[in-house]
């Protein structure tokens, strides 16, 4: 045996070894520890980290075209398969009875998108392109699965650090919001108690619900047809009621199985050489700032409701706007509860919830659309 080729064989992947790769792996070790010691998103921090952790050692092909996470990214990211395979069992996890019981809370899903056109106008101002712009701005909506989509249609090399940070600030949902809330509404109106008598919704309403929505929305934003089809797909699966089987395999084993590999294969990208850089940064630092403005903007917009209606809404649903379902919804019904032990508005605050996640699909359409023709 000749040792003096075996030792730098042995020792070719410390040689290669960077110290940008070091900080890397220890940007993954801390959304390892962030899933398993604090729990935020540890479905989804979890295969980031380790994805991440694994790109950053050395000669290990597996990132290379017929490595395991390039053929990963062909198969689940290129092709935007993970994303509407998610969207397929979130379709099947979501209620839509509140919103349909109380279409106004359409508006606050509507105006919880604010900060997605407000953050690509100043991404624009800072010399960002179009293209990568609008994906950056789609992080404000909160919605993983749509930023992914649309960044891997207009800005694939920024794919990495958009996708972590959709999915980073979905965990920090319960410790950004609730400053927002305090600050931006009195204790008056955190107090406001909501009557909930919503009119009844019939199967039959809820069974045509998804069938009109993919219609509608597929003939006025055609690129968000893929997006919004598969998330009405997944919850015409639920309310049909024939199919239950089908219903439960998307709401597990599809949606279990697309965000492990959506998860590996995104923190698979996240090598040192394309991540450690000023965009990163300044994608990461913009994409929270489109967060905050969109629940500024629900925000103010549900104080203006509460003006409108006599104090008859409760203005902390307007924060519920963004997407994050389910849990956007359940913080706010939470902050209720904080001011007054009887005060419950939850199902108001998931009305608004499922309308945001509407909304954020909607809106990454619009954006394909419009982006698409202007560089067209």
């Amino acid at each position: 045996m000749d040792f003096s080729t075996l030792i730098p064989e042995l020792t070719k992947g410390l040689a290669n070894f960077t110290p940008g790769n070091l900080v890397m792996i220890a940007i993954a070790a801390t959304l390892i520890a962030l899933a398993v010691v604090k729990q935020y998103e540890p479905v989804l921090l979890l295969p980031i980290g380790f994805g991440c952790l694994v790109a950053n050692i050395p000669l290990t092909g597996m990132t290379d075209g017929e490595g395991l996470f390039g053929i990963l990214y062909r198969a689940g990211i290129s092709t935007e398969l993970f994303p509407l395979l998610i969207f397929v069992g979130v379709g099947a996890m979501i209620d839509f009875s509140p919103l349909l019981a109380m279409p106004r809370m359409a508006l606050l899903g509507a105006a919880g998108q604010f900060g997605i056109f407000g953050t690509l106008i100043l991404a624009t101002l800072l010399g960002f392109p179009l293209n990568q712009a609008a994906s950056i701005g789609v992080i404000g909506a909160i919605d993983g699965p749509t930023s992914i989509y649309v960044a891997s249609q207009l800005a694939p090399e920024l794919l990495a650090p958009i996708a972590v940070a959709a999915y980073s600030y979905m965990s920090l949902v319960p410790i950004i919001q609730p400053p927002l809330m305090r600050l931006l509404t009195s204790r008056r109106e955190r107090s406001i108690r909501m009557a909930y008598a919503p009119r009844p919704v019939s199967r039959r309403a809820l069974v045509l619900f998804p069938i009109v929505v993919t219609l509608t929305i597929g003939m006025l934003v055609p690129a968000a047809t893929p997006l919004i089809s598969m998330l009405m797909l997944g919850n015409l699966l639920r309310e049909s009621g024939v199919v239950d089987r089908l219903s439960k395999a998307a709401q597990n084993e599809i949606i279990n199985i697309a965000t492990l590999f959506l998860g590996l294969t995104i923190g698979s990208t996240m090598s040192a050489d394309s991540f450690l850089n000023l965009v990163t940064l300044q994608v990461l630092g913009l994409g929270l700032l489109a967060f905050i403005l969109d629940t500024v903007a629900g925000l103010l917009f549900g104080k203006f409701l509460a003006l409108v209606s006599g104090g008859a809404i409760n203005p902390l649903i307007g924060a519920a706007g963004i997407s994050a379902f389910p849990m956007a919804g359940r913080l706010a019904a939470k902050v209720a509860l904080d001011e007054d032990a009887d005060n419950f508005i939850l199902m108001h605050a998931m009305g608004a919830n499922t309308a945001g996640q509407l909304g954020s699909v909607v809106a990454g359409g619009v954006l394909l659309a419009l982006v698409t023709g202007v560089l067209g």
